[in-house]
Formats: structure tokens, sequence, C-alpha cells
């Protein structure tokens, strides 16, 4: 769930933030054009993205005056003024010192920070970032004035229809529930005019003079194929900064909480913390859950192609909205049933019951099935054989059925959840026999 929202004072202007773990460092992460302190949240592969920033440090997040949820402003501060704001929230929460991750647009802001006053900054952290983006005589990197006019006139005209994300996130174009989330990330960050004026003050920023000046650890991070930044950008900054260390990662989506966001994790955190997180294993201990619409046919037969679409949405919302409260990770969602791992067997039977009690309001039905076994760890997807146990043992549910396998229910012993014996069946394709188990009763 979202943190709580607080406001800063910043002269007469309020300040959006949020404050998230308890890490033994402070760090501000800025994101840049595209900004909304509870909208991210709402976006799993973002949630996830804070959340792990949040279990080395004591995240803090704001909006800056003008965009989320912070006062709105007729005309868009210079870029001092906004370090006010940044300095007045770390104020609001006593912070003294702290690390400042500039995503994109942000890397300027957050260069001028540490420059100015490195006895509050401990480092700095520049991802997919420039020292100016416009093109500039020995900067070549930067944007053609043609490029910034007709981006100007997209912002001016599109502003909210998510058409910025072919540019962000190449790679999601072909996922609806993210394209309306994106949407809805750019009509909350800004109003229309705000984001042009957002945009035509970036475009004047220049910090290539005071790069020399930096004193404080900086690292920057910059993906290869990016399609929206030309790498040249992150390795000017490196190349300019004192002792800063460049990094580059595979990938092609400019927003760094998708693709392979653990790569970019795991090298803020070690540049940080001095720690890299240990590799994650191929096999690991799982509780998978598969879920499935009962009679999914017939009832796209019988409300048409463009309803169903709508009531798949809402189902596909309703459960996500559960295995975030559960703590279950997304893995896939083949047309109308999902597969999701949990790292607690009681938490996957609760996440499934909950599942199936929220679908009469939208008018559907749901079994599913759920075992814990080890499983392999095939890039963000699951293998093995304990994903194919708890298909056959879902594809056995009966209608607003939860069924188990014995392992599941061995393993929830003393958790308060009944079971009624199924009795012994036979999974197609997996050895032996299996005894299974239906939930009768689970307090949420």
């Amino acid at each position: 769930m979202a943190p709580e929202t607080r406001y800063a004072k910043s002269g007469d202007v309020h300040i959006a933030y949020q404050v998230v773990g308890n890490g033994p460092m402070d760090l501000v992460l800025i994101p840049g054009l595209f900004t909304h302190v509870e909208h991210q949240w709402d976006e799993p592969s973002f949630a996830r993205f804070l959340n792990r920033l949040a279990s080395f440090s004591r995240l803090i997040v704001f909006d800056a005056r003008g965009a989320g949820l912070s006062d709105q402003a007729p005309e868009l501060p210079p870029m001092e003024e906004q370090i006010d704001d940044l300095m007045a929230v770390l104020d609001a929460v006593g912070s003294s010192s702290a690390a400042i991750f500039g995503i994109s647009q942000a890397g300027p802001m957050a260069i001028l920070f540490a420059a100015s006053y490195p006895e509050r900054t401990r480092a700095i952290v520049l991802y997919g970032s420039y020292a100016s983006p416009r093109r500039r005589e020995g900067y070549p990197w930067g944007r053609s004035a043609e490029w910034m006019d007709e981006f100007g006139r997209q912002v001016d005209r599109d502003w909210g229809s998510g058409v910025f994300l072919a540019q962000m996130a190449p790679s999601r174009l072909a996922d609806e529930p993210f394209r309306r989330w994106w949407g809805k990330y750019e009509r909350l960050s800004h109003g229309p005019g705000n984001a042009l004026a957002y945009f035509r003050m970036n475009a004047l920023i220049d910090v290539r003079a005071i790069l020399p000046s930096i004193q404080v650890p900086t690292l920057v991070l910059q993906r290869r194929e990016d399609v929206y930044r030309d790498p040249g950008n992150a390795r000017y900054l490196a190349a300019h900064v004192p002792g800063a260390k460049l990094v580059e990662l595979d990938g092609i989506d400019h927003l760094p909480y998708l693709g392979d966001a653990d790569a970019i994790l795991d090298e803020v955190q070690e540049f940080l913390t001095g720690v890299r997180p240990p590799p994650e294993r191929d096999r690991v201990l799982a509780t998978v859950l598969f879920t499935d619409i009962v009679g999914s046919t017939e009832h796209a037969s019988a409300i048409g192609d463009r309803a169903w679409k709508e009531l798949l949405e809402r189902h596909h919302a309703l459960v996500r909205e559960e295995l975030s409260r559960y703590r279950g990770r997304e893995i896939d969602t083949a047309g109308d049933g999902f597969l999701a791992t949990f790292d607690g067997p009681a938490r996957a039977v609760r996440c499934a019951v909950a599942i199936i009690r929220a679908m009469p309001d939208i008018g559907l039905q749901v079994r599913a099935g759920v075992h814990t076994g080890e499983v392999e760890l095939m890039g963000t997807g699951v293998g093995g054989i304990a994903v194919h146990i708890g298909a056959r043992v879902a594809g056995l549910a009966g209608p607003g059925e939860v069924l188990v396998s014995g392992t599941v229910r061995d393993l929830v012993a003393g958790s308060g959840i009944e079971f009624t014996d199924r009795g012994e069946a036979s999974l197609k394709g997996v050895p032996g026999q299996w005894r299974l188990f239906s939930v009768s009763a689970a307090q949420l």
C-alpha cells in the first residue's frame, strides 16, 4: 500500500511528499517530468522499484511545485526555487544529509543541489540524464531545435493521451493496462499548460559549467539502447564530474522501473551502501497461485467483445488489487487467468479466497489452485514441476472454489484456514496421486 502523503511548506507553497522505509541513509528520488507520489504506487513495477529502494534507505519522494499533489503554479519556478522545495522537504523529515537520485530531466536539479549544498548531499545518482537537453557547440548529444519544437507541440496537443509511451517505454506499448496507467500518470503529473511550461523551462538548462565543481560521489547510469536518451549524454556527465562512475546497462526503455530494473537497483544499492545484494537463485521455494474465470467463453459470447473486454479489465484490476494486498507477484496473465507467486502459502490461500469473494460484484465466478514447491526462475517468469502442479490443481477446482495441494494444507497448519478433504487425484503429466483439499474457511 502507498505510504501517507504529507506536505512541507516552501515559502507559501505546499509540497507533497512521502517517506517509506527506515534504512540507515536518506535517499531522495526525483522522477522528472512525470510525477505523482500516489499514482506511481498503482503500477506494480513502479511500486516494486520504490520498495526495493526503501529496503536499504529511508526513501523520500516528492512532487515539485506545479506538479502532482503539490500546489499548482501558473508559472513554474526556476530551478533554484525548486531546490528550495527539495530543501523544505528534507527539513520537514529531519534529514541533514541525503543521497539524491535524479531520473531523466531531474538530473540537472540533482547536480545543482550537490554543487550548491555538498554538506547536505551524501551522493548523487543520475539515470538517463544529461548536462544540456539542447544540442550545443561541443555537445552534440542534445536535441535539435526541430526536435524540441515538435516535442513542445506534442505536449501542447496530446498531453494526457499516453502519446509519450512510445518514447519512454517501447516494451510496454502492447500492454493496455499499462497504457491506461501511463496516460493517467501524464494527466495527474501536470495539466497541459504546466507540462509545457516545465518543458520550456527545462529546455534552457545547461549545467556543463558546474560539473567540475561536484564534490560528492556520483554514479551515472544509462541504458545503451534507450530509444529516448542518447548514451553520449551519460558519457559526457561521467567524463566531466570528478571521480564519477559510469555504468551502461542493456535495455531499450527509458523508464528505470521497466525492463531489467534489478540491474539498475543493484548498481544503486552497491554504490550507496557498498553492498551488492546476493544474486538471485535459479531455484527457490515458492507458492504458486493460478486463477481462471469460470465459463469465460460463454460469458464473452453472451455480452459481446467490447463489454467482455471492459469486464476483463475490471477483473484484472480486482485481482491485481488483492495480489498487492497479499504481497503476491504477478507472473503472467494469459487470457482470463493469472499466475502469481507468493513467499508464504497462507497469504496465497487468503489472496485466492479474497479474489473469489470479490468477483460476484462484477458478475463473474473464478476458480483457483494453490501449490507450494521449488520453482525455477526464468527471467521474470517461473517454471518447473511445481508450476505444472499448481495449474493442474486449479483445473480441478470447481466454480468459486480454492483448491490446494496437500503440501499447502500441511504448511498452513495453525493459520486458522480450514479445509475439506477432496480425496486423491491424478494430475495430468505429474507422477503419482495427489491429495487435494478445498478451502472451507479463511479469515481475511
